[in-house]
């Protein structure tokens, strides 16, 4: 029997140091009290006084405990939880729903489960890491699209087999782009396939309410599943699954991450309600939300537009190219009051390496200008 002759202690350091030759090194940041243009809180719920003090007065009305004590299976469940999964679907205009403990709890479970031997799931390249764990925990087989390239997608329908999935995200997380999810409905309809829709950094910040772009392009019918998850837009914790009662009973039945997991406790599913329930009444948050996003790419000069990756989600994308300079740009950017942060290789492509800058409804247009004009210096200057 063969020994690797390197220890675990050195394997670990050599794939470390690779990270650090590369400037890739990852490193937890503590907050940092900077104008925040990186979070996900698109809506300013995860630090809103008046979302913290609803959940207090829901919970204080419940009868508290620590921890749910099980997973749902077990001792973990509650008519809390059903009730809440049922309200969610009749928000989001779907038959049924199932609680996960997060977005990667959803998308792991979701693929590994549906993605069984003799199936096939066709994902668009960009489509989130949680999604590539789930499909490689499945059977199926899977083939990748190029990014929201409608001719390869056909192309790829046309060889697949067994049941079909395509999943595609709504507005991509590290792009800020859209799915031309109307188009691919169509597709989808013409082969004979079901459409997987993450919808992650959509939820909270349509302009209906905050329901997502299924919904605001009334597909809702035409898709297998949808994940919506709440540490986004929602400022808490958690996601769910929608679809029809047989997804659902399947989930419960076949879904790994929802069968072995402890379940979020009672004040988790609280937050989670209160994040709907305020949601309903932010439609000016949303609104403003938009109009900052338009004006931060009013205010970008045309030579900065060139590295723009077009997208009119909060999430604005400029390509630096480079860890090291893409590095340099956002400490740049943070030395000057703002938090913006840097996505190296190996996360995207080498070569587009990016500023990830997250705008949101609480960000003031002297703020935005301000980060424009620095923005505009640092491009104008770039050879």
């Amino acid at each position: 029997m063969s020994r690797s002759k390197f220890s675990a202690d050195q394997f670990l350091f050599k794939a470390l140091q690779k990270r650090k030759d590369q400037n890739a090194l990852r490193k937890l940041v503590q907050p940092n009290g900077l104008s925040d243009f990186c979070s996900n809180d698109y809506l300013g719920f995860a630090g809103s006084a008046k979302f913290a003090q609803n959940i207090e007065k829901a919970c204080s009305k419940l009868i508290d405990s620590n921890g749910s004590a099980g997973s749902r299976l077990l001792a973990g469940n509650s008519f809390f939880a059903e009730n809440l999964e049922s309200y969610i679907a009749k928000f989001h205009n779907a038959p049924f729903g199932l609680i996960y403990n997060s977005g990667y709890d959803a998308n792991v479970g979701l693929f590994s489960a549906v993605g069984q031997k003799g199936n096939t799931i066709i994902y668009d390249e960009l489509i989130h890491a949680s999604a590539h764990d789930g499909m490689k925990l499945s059977s199926a087989t899977t083939y990748l699209f190029k990014h929201n390239d409608l001719v390869h997608l056909e192309e790829r329908l046309k060889i697949a087999e067994g049941i079909v999935y395509v999943a595609v995200e709504s507005i991509y997380s590290m792009d800020g782009d859209q799915a031309p999810l109307k188009e691919i409905v169509r597709l989808c309809k013409k082969y004979e396939a079901n459409l997987i829709v993450d919808e992650a950094h959509a939820t909270g910040i349509t302009q209906n309410k905050g329901k997502g772009r299924v919904q605001e392009l009334k597909l809702e019918k035409e898709i297998f599943a949808r994940v919506h998850t709440f540490g986004k837009g929602l400022g808490c914790h958690g996601a769910v699954v929608l679809g029809g009662e047989l997804l659902r009973d399947f989930l419960i039945n076949f879904s790994r991450s929802f069968i072995y997991t402890t379940a979020l406790p009672i004040r988790s599913l609280v937050a989670i309600h209160e994040a709907y329930q305020l949601l309903q009444k932010s439609e000016s948050e949303i609104t403003r939300l938009h109009k900052h996003i338009g004006t931060f790419k009013k205010h970008l000069s045309k030579k900065v537009t060139l590295f723009l990756i077009p997208s009119n989600s909060p999430i604005q994308c400029l390509i630096v190219g480079g860890n090291d300079a893409v590095k340099k740009m956002a400490f740049h950017l943070q030395h000057s009051g703002f938090d913006v942060r840097p996505i190296l290789n190996p996360t995207v492509q080498k070569g587009k390496e990016r500023l990830r800058i997250c705008i949101h409804s609480f960000n003031t247009g002297k703020e935005i200008k301000e980060l424009c004009s620095l923005l505009n210096e640092y491009f104008e200057n770039k050879k």
